[in-house]
């Protein structure tokens, strides 16, 4: 593997090229593929003994038709504890978003960035106008639901997305502060949560909202299967939301929509859910090990996670790309460099949580690629390396890629020094360069949510070194705000403020006259919903 490297990886637009792609170009055996910590899999699931009951199953498993979506949808849904009319299973989380977008999306979305690129990228190629709510490098890319929710009414948009870890920065909102945002936004077409990393999370005992999700009328919560139990490759996936919102998504996909391979393994789960839950504490304690022996490393920066996966600045210096492509090609490490990432640049890696034998490797080689002697170093000027996922270029992508004018009339009032209602771009090498609108100012009386409490691991939104490769315990929770009064629906804007719906799409699915949760339930929708059973059915629990 030398000089196609980078094409390589050009090549994907804002992802990753696939293992199969780099094998190829490689000219590799068949899993003598390098150590990856790109993608975002959970390495100790399925188990070995697992893989040896499918690989002597496999003519049977790919020969055949597998059953119908409703049939194993039934089976995850009787494992899970969910009703199957909530329940809509896909051909991975893509094909979901891509059904979201169509269906339920009018003219607009908002969504914090750095994210997942489908977010941004697929209501653009439909048309729609993304509303990008920048995470300050200087806040630890912590997301401030209250500023969003004023951004969100500030800019009028019409559904609104929030992921739960982020990714990439692992970022984490408590439960409690998620349920009041998604009351006060009940006058949006849609909230989508995205839970898919959400199982290797450990900062609440019960962190989900699938149950708040079912009782109301907007709101879809979107899970991920194949990152969970490490098998990318299957391609499943399931939304959560009320029977409505679920039964119109399931009612467009294709009949066999899912493959044999995800029907074996859904029907598998029910007799190893120990061995999950187990794999899922094993990935909880490594991601603390590993991000012990990478803040050891001088100048790099490690933001608390709870993902499975660490976000990552590396020393001023270093230029991701050239970090990336050394390391595949000298040390045989992939990692995942950020600067393809609207919201993000080429000093962010993030690196999947992996064990310790292969952290090791990867601590050793970025400290030859990056404190190398001479002209090995990746550190001494910023020159080094290719420069097409650069910072520059995904702000570039941010402005000028947008449909509708999202943050382009942001940019226009920002063109001139001094532009009044906006902050300061931050010094170069400290922040994103993207300035955070701040022209709708937040009164604490008026406040849509209260402030989410830092149950991080590492207490504080900045990065905090860890102090040597042991277990770092968690700090005990801060006191959490009283919860504010969620705004009536008299308070927001009438329909007439918000534009008609344009483009081909039908429209979405208005909240105004639905019912809340906390409607139902009477109560202010901040308190938590005792949970039926998610996620720990049949063994699948957070204990191990």
């Amino acid at each position: 593997m030398s000089g196609n490297v980078t094409s390589l990886f050009r090549s994907t637009a804002a992802h990753s090229p696939s293992m199969a792609a780099l094998a190829r170009e490689s000219g590799e055996a068949a899993g003598a593929g390098p150590v990856d910590f790109c993608i975002p899999c959970n390495p100790y699931f399925p188990t070995p003994a697992m893989f040896d009951e499918m690989a002597g199953r496999l003519r049977e498993i790919i020969t055949y038709y597998p059953s119908s979506a409703d049939t194993i949808t039934a089976e995850l849904c009787g494992l899970l504890q969910l009703p199957p009319q909530c329940v809509a299973m896909g051909n991975g989380s893509t094909e979901l978003i891509t059904w979201i977008d169509h269906l339920l999306v009018r003219e607009s979305l908002a969504v914090p960035v750095p994210t997942f690129g489908r977010w941004t990228d697929q209501p653009m190629e439909t048309g729609k106008r993304v509303d990008m709510f920048p995470l300050q490098e200087a806040d630890g890319f912590a997301l401030d639901l209250a500023r969003y929710g004023e951004f969100v009414r500030a800019r009028g948009t019409r559904a609104v997305v929030v992921c739960n870890p982020n990714n990439p920065d692992g970022g984490y909102l408590p439960k409690q502060a998620l349920v009041g945002f998604m009351d006060a936004m009940a006058d949006r077409d849609l909230v989508v949560i995205d839970e898919s990393f959400l199982e290797f999370a450990d900062a609440e005992a019960e962190p989900s909202v699938v149950q708040e999700a079912m009782l109301r009328p907007n709101v879809v919560v979107l899970r991920s299967l194949g990152k969970n139990f490490g098998l990318h490759g299957i391609r499943f996936g399931y939304l959560v939301a009320n029977p409505a919102l679920a039964g119109r998504v399931r009612a467009m996909l294709p009949k066999w929509n899912l493959n044999s391979f995800a029907e074996h393994v859904v029907f598998m789960l029910r007799d190893h859910g120990p061995e999950y839950a187990r794999s899922l504490h094993q990935v909880r304690r490594d991601r603390l090990e590993m991000a012990a022996r990478l803040s050891a490393l001088p100048g790099l920066t490690v933001y608390p996670s709870q993902g499975n996966f660490l976000f990552v600045r590396l020393p001023v210096g270093a230029e991701g790309t050239a970090v990336r492509d050394r390391m595949l090609t000298e040390h045989r490490v992939l990692v995942r460099e950020c600067g393809n990432k609207i919201g993000s640049s080429s000093r962010f890696l993030r690196l999947v949580v992996r064990p310790q034998a292969d952290v090791r490797r990867l601590v050793s080689g970025l400290e030859q690629v990056l404190y190398g002697a001479g002209k090995g170093a990746a550190v001494p000027g910023p020159a080094t390396g290719t420069g097409y996922s650069s910072g520059t270029a995904a702000v570039d992508r941010l402005m000028h890629e947008t449909n509708g004018s999202g943050l382009r009339a942001i940019t226009a009032r920002t063109a001139g020094a001094g532009a009044p209602g906006f902050a300061a771009a931050p010094a170069p090498g400290t922040g994103t360069g993207m300035p955070l609108p701040a022209a709708v100012p937040v009164a604490p009386a008026a406040a849509a949510v209260p402030g989410p409490a830092p149950v991080q691991p590492v207490p504080g939104p900045q990065p905090v070194p860890y102090p040597g490769p042991v277990p770092v315990p968690h700090p005990a929770p801060a006191p959490q705000p009283a919860p504010a009064p969620v705004p009536a629906p008299a308070a927001y804007p009438p329909p007439a403020a918000y534009p008609p719906a344009v483009g081909p799409t039908p429209p979405g699915v208005p909240a105004r006259g639905g019912l809340t949760a906390a409607q139902v339930r009477g109560t202010n929708g901040l308190e938590s919903v005792p949970a039926t059973g998610w996620p720990h059915a049949a063994g699948m629990g957070r204990a191990g």
